[in-house]
């Protein structure tokens, strides 16, 4: 077994199958289908069901994706850590995000780190739940993910740390109601039609806490795809609660942004594995964290 192997196993996987692997790889398909077949002769079993032009995992085929990832990811740390002798002149950093910390404060931190290190590229992982972001740094998909949690932030399988806080802000097309106004109590959104986001999220569940305090309102989207928020509310759809993190955004685009009262708050949080970070994500959390932080 060597890491060619690995790497092109994972290929499969994260592909979704040979042909786009084959692709991705800039491998032909038969030589791609070649080293699965070392592969599972090495291991002694099958790591796929061909199904017509399908790959489908065998049970092998899933229980070897996490130990291949942690030695890809290895591999990896080690070529970055002779990098680093030449000060992380070259190299990548794999970052999952939650869409709205994806707008901020990610970007934020991505320039202040490369402005420091512009050799190294990053590549923003999309998750769309805070338990996404925990299982894709604890399986190694990923060194580095930021989240917003309503509760204390994950400190059992991962490292985590405080970047700061998020308010809910409620995002109303500019001829919509509340108008002249600069804050609206979260009583007076009972009868508002809202564009929601799915659950898991800490948006979803904001709203959803209202109904559980009495507060009733008519849902006129519910949608996985967080970028369509702003555009179905400057259509007239219905109106957003969202994180501050848009406000600059949705208020370039011409909506209206209002803080909702009583003030309630998401924690943004950065969070890694415990150990074996590659120099660019020591150098990553040492920009952008508190001194005492990190």
């Amino acid at each position: 077994m060597d890491i060619r192997q690995l790497e092109h196993f994972l290929a499969i996987v994260d592909q979704g199958g040979f042909t786009r692997a084959a692709s991705a790889l800039y491998v032909s398909q038969p030589a791609l289908s070649q080293t699965v077949q070392s592969l599972e002769r090495d291991l002694g079993s099958a790591l796929f069901h061909r199904i017509g032009r399908r790959a489908v995992l065998t049970e092998a085929g899933e229980a070897l994706i996490e130990p291949a990832r942690a030695a890809v990811r290895s591999l990896e740390t080690a070529r970055a850590s002779v990098a680093a002798v030449h000060e992380l002149r070259e190299g990548r950093l794999d970052v999952a995000a939650m869409p709205s910390q994806a707008v901020e404060p990610l970007t934020s931190m991505i320039r202040a780190f490369s402005s420091r290190w512009p050799g190294v590229a990053v590549a923003i992982k999309a998750a769309f739940t805070r338990q996404d972001v925990i299982d894709m740094v604890r399986t190694g998909a990923v060194e580095l993910g930021l989240l917003a949690a309503a509760g204390p932030l994950p400190d059992k399988e991962v490292a985590s740390h405080l970047v700061g806080e998020q308010r809910f802000v409620l995002v109303v097309p500019p001829d919509g109601p509340f108008a002249g106004r600069q804050s609206v109590d979260c009583q007076e959104l009972a009868g508002q039609r809202l564009i929601v986001g799915q659950r898991g999220t800490g948006m979803r569940a904001y709203v959803d806490g209202l109904v559980e305090r009495g507060i009733t309102f008519a849902i006129a989207v519910e949608t996985e795809h967080r970028v369509a928020i702003l555009p179905l509310v400057l259509a007239g759809v219905g109106l957003a609660v969202v994180t501050e993190s848009w406000r600059a955004l949705a208020e370039r685009a011409g909506a209206r942004v209002l803080d909702i009262e009583p003030k309630s708050t998401l924690s943004v949080g950065l969070i890694s594995r415990r150990t074996g970070l590659s120099p660019a994500a020591e150098a990553f959390l040492s920009t952008v964290l508190p001194a005492t932080d990190s």
